[in-house]
C-alpha cells in the first residue's frame, strides 16, 4: 500500500506486511489506508495496547478447527511479531448470526468493560441474509461510528466474505456498496473481505477458503482474513492525519 509517513513521534519502522502466498492480494484489494489517530497516538505512549474484535461468526470463529485458528487469535500473533514492543490483546466478542443492530448495542457495552485502543468491526453479511433494510443498516453504522468517534476511540470496518452463492444477491451487493460508501464518508479503514476473497479463489481455483458449508470460513480463510486486516492496520499507521487548516 502506498501511504504517507504519519509526522507524530510514532514510527513504526514495520514496511507493508508481507501476505503468506495463499492470501496474497493486490492492495487494492485488501484496503485502502486510513488514518488511526488514537489508536496511533496509544501507540507512541504505551507497551500494552487491547483491541476489541467484535461481529458474528467470521469474528467468532465458526468454522475453524480451534479457538486458535479464529480470526483475532491470529491476529494478536501478527501483530504482535510486527510491532515489536508491543504487547498486543485481541479481545474477541463475536456472536454467530448477529446484525449490526444488535452488535452496535454490545459494542457501547464492550467499551465500557474492556476500554479498548481499538474497535474492529465485522458486519453485514446477516443483515443482507435477513433483508435488512439498507437504509436502517446504514443508519445504525453511522451512528455507531460517529459515538466511537466522540469517546476517541478509532475504529476498522471489516466488510463481507464472498461467496459464489451470494455472488448475484442484491442484498448482498446492496449491502456492500452501503459500507464502501459509509468508510469513505466517515473517513474510516475499511477491509474489503470481499474483493480480497474474490480475487483469491479466481487466482487460485484449488484453493478453498471455506467450510463445507460453503458459508463460513475455514482454517485458511481465518489465516487471510487476519493477514488481510494485519495488512490494512500497519500501513494505515504510516497515513498522516489531516490537521485543521491555518485560520
Amino acid at each position: 500500500m502506498t501511504s504517507t509517513v504519519c509526522a507524530g513521534t510514532f514510527e513504526p519502522h514495520v514496511p507493508a506486511l508481507p501476505l503468506s502466498p495463499p492470501c496474497a492480494a493486490p492492495d487494492r484489494d485488501i484496503a485502502a489506508p486510513a488514518a488511526l489517530p488514537n489508536f496511533t497516538a496509544a501507540l507512541e505512549k504505551r507497551k500494552a495496547l487491547r483491541i476489541l474484535a467484535i461481529g458474528s461468526s467470521s469474528t467468532a470463529g465458526l468454522g475453524a478447527t480451534s479457538n486458535g485458528k479464529s480470526y483475532p487469535s491470529r491476529l494478536e500473533s501478527i501483530l504482535e511479531r510486527a510491532l515489536k514492543g508491543i504487547d498486543i490483546e485481541v479481545v474477541n466478542r463475536g456472536v454467530s448470526g448477529e446484525v449490526a443492530e444488535i452488535t452496535a448495542e454490545r459494542i457501547r457495552s464492550e467499551v465500557a468493560i474492556d476500554k479498548p485502543d481499538l474497535v474492529l468491526w465485522q458486519l453485514g453479511t446477516n443483515d443482507a441474509l435477513i433483508r435488512v433494510p439498507p437504509d436502517e443498516f446504514e443508519t445504525e453504522v453511522r451512528d455507531l461510528l460517529r459515538w466511537l468517534r466522540d469517546n476517541k476511540i478509532d475504529v476498522v470496518l471489516v466488510g463481507m466474505q464472498y461467496t459464489t452463492r451470494l455472488a448475484r444477491d442484491p442484498s448482498y451487493a446492496e449491502i456492500r456498496a452501503r459500507l464502501q460508501r459509509i468508510a469513505t464518508e466517515e473517513k474510516v479503514l475499511y477491509v474489503r473481505r470481499y474483493d480480497a476473497m474474490r480475487f483469491i479463489a479466481q487466482a487460485h481455483a484449488e484453493l478453498r477458503l471455506m467450510a463445507r458449508d460453503e458459508f463460513h470460513l475455514n482454517d485458511l480463510g481465518y489465516q487471510c482474513m487476519a493477514e488481510h486486516v494485519a495488512h490494512a492496520l500497519v500501513a494505515s499507521l504510516y497515513v498522516k492525519t489531516p490537521r485543521p487548516a491555518a485560520e
